[in-house]
């Protein structure tokens, strides 16, 4: 590139999910960055005598013009030539940073990949998209030019509460995660988990002294409770079955019934790939899911439902978009339509989820079985060396079955259900002993596998 001008400054695009940067070709390490909001500044990138990167900002781009700035970068570098370290000094000369500073700096961090989660491993991508929406959202309008030095357990509260009652709401849908945020208890609960969280790698790694979110008292969040019951599972696959025939999108009917036969999580389910698909195993091989990789195990009405998916060769998932390559994401819409059909009300994705929990409890399954089908961290499902337990595999057969059912509108005399306590006795053994499933069982024997 050439020397950096106003011109080629302003033809300079942000985008969404990373900062941009343009050098100037005469004076190495001077250049612009662009962050997903659009903000441009000048900075400059060099080594410290310790070989290590650091980056500092010279100013906002406007307030100084491409001229200045580029006297300014020399100014710097020249320091640097000589053993300087102007950034550091910087920092060590300044009282503090401020909230939306610490949070830039989070986000660069987390973004890039070199802050570790609670799992020891790099916070992912989707993850970091969601602090960045509460970020941008809440945390900033609310706190972001006060310094992080001089806040108080009362400032982070009184934040939490103006949050839930709505003062940083906004009603327009921007791109991204959280586009659209109303406020309330559970949004202000989940805000104040991240901002302790990022002051927590801000404070640990010396970036600021103190985190001074410790001890702040979060509200708590209400568990879910909604679920379908048995009689609005029957209404709603009624209504499926008559939204189909009417035109409805038939990858996102197939998209809510597998995450009603299987308990998944919306983007399980919408980013499932067929490679990771293991009919013979009766499993799904996660590579990755929010507590890591996986592999779930599934019921034969579930894998009755991927398998009756049409299969597209241009694309590697179970239910791909219309549109392109990727998976296909429209499910809440059609999921919102069918259920104002049925005159469902507050049925979101994870509702779906929790009805499929809840089928599960229904048929007296423990707990840990539950958990175990849910992908939660229990019973060595998630070790890299899974055995699937021949439990989970008659849970996820019967829990499954039970739904597609209801789903299916089969009255109680279509099916013969075996008693859960006997089922419970006889996966026990069959766990202890797999070779004592019959052959007539083949289709509820468990499989066995490694990764």
């Amino acid at each position: 590139m050439g020397k950096l001008t106003k011109r080629l400054i302003d033809a300079l695009k942000s985008q969404p999910k990373k900062d941009v940067f343009a050098w100037d070709g005469e004076l190495r390490g001077f250049g612009v960055r662009v962050k997903p909001s659009g903000a441009k500044t000048f900075i400059i990138q060099y080594r410290n005598i310790e070989g290590r990167t650091r980056r500092l900002v010279l100013g906002q781009c406007g307030a100084l013009t491409p001229e200045l700035a580029r006297i300014a970068a020399q100014k710097k570098l020249a320091e640097v030539a000589s053993g300087g370290d102007p950034s550091a000094e910087r920092h060590a000369i300044r009282q503090g940073l401020t909230v939306a500073e610490v949070c830039d700096w989070y986000l660069d961090e987390a973004g890039s990949g070199r802050l570790l989660g609670r799992n020891r491993r790099p916070i992912k991508a989707s993850s970091v998209a969601m602090d960045r929406s509460r970020i941008e959202i809440h945390i900033k309008p609310l706190l972001g030019p006060r310094l992080v030095s001089n806040l108080t357990l009362r400032d982070i509260e009184q934040m939490q509460a103006d949050i839930a009652a709505g003062k940083s709401a906004r009603g327009k849908r921007a791109k991204g995660r959280g586009g659209q945020s109303k406020g309330g208890s559970g949004v202000a609960g989940r805000t104040i988990g991240t901002f302790r969280a990022l002051l927590g790698h801000a404070a640990r790694l010396g970036i600021i002294e103190k985190n001074p979110a410790l001890g702040v008292r979060q509200i708590a969040v209400r568990k879910m409770k909604r679920r379908l019951s048995a009689s609005e599972l029957r209404r709603l696959g009624e209504v499926m079955r008559d939204a189909l025939a009417a035109g409805e999108h038939p990858t996102a009917l197939g998209a809510i019934r597998l995450l009603l036969l299987t308990g998944f999580r919306r983007m399980e389910v919408l980013g499932l790939e067929r490679a990771w698909f293991k009919p013979h195993d009766r499993a799904i091989h996660f590579p990755d899911t929010k507590s890591g990789e996986q592999i779930r195990v599934i019921g034969g009405a579930a894998i009755d439902c991927i398998e009756s998916q049409p299969v597209h060769e241009k694309s590697p998932y179970v239910f791909p978009s219309d549109i392109g390559d990727g998976h296909f994401i429209g499910v809440v819409r059609v999921l919102d339509r069918v259920c104002a059909k049925a005159a469902l009300k507050g049925v979101a994705p994870h509702v779906l989820r929790h009805t499929f929990a809840s089928v599960a409890g229904d048929l007296s399954f423990s707990e840990l079985t539950i958990a175990g089908l849910l992908g939660h961290a229990a019973r060595g499902v998630t070790q890299g060396y899974v055995h699937l337990d021949a439990a989970l595999a008659v849970a996820a057969d019967r829990v499954s079955a039970e739904i597609a059912k209801l789903l299916d509108g089969e009255s109680k005399s279509d099916s013969r259900p075996t008693s859960p306590r006997r089922t419970r006795s006889r996966a026990s053994s069959e766990a202890a002993d797999p070779r004592r499933a019959s052959a007539g069982d083949s289709d509820l024997r468990p499989a066995f596998a490694s990764s």
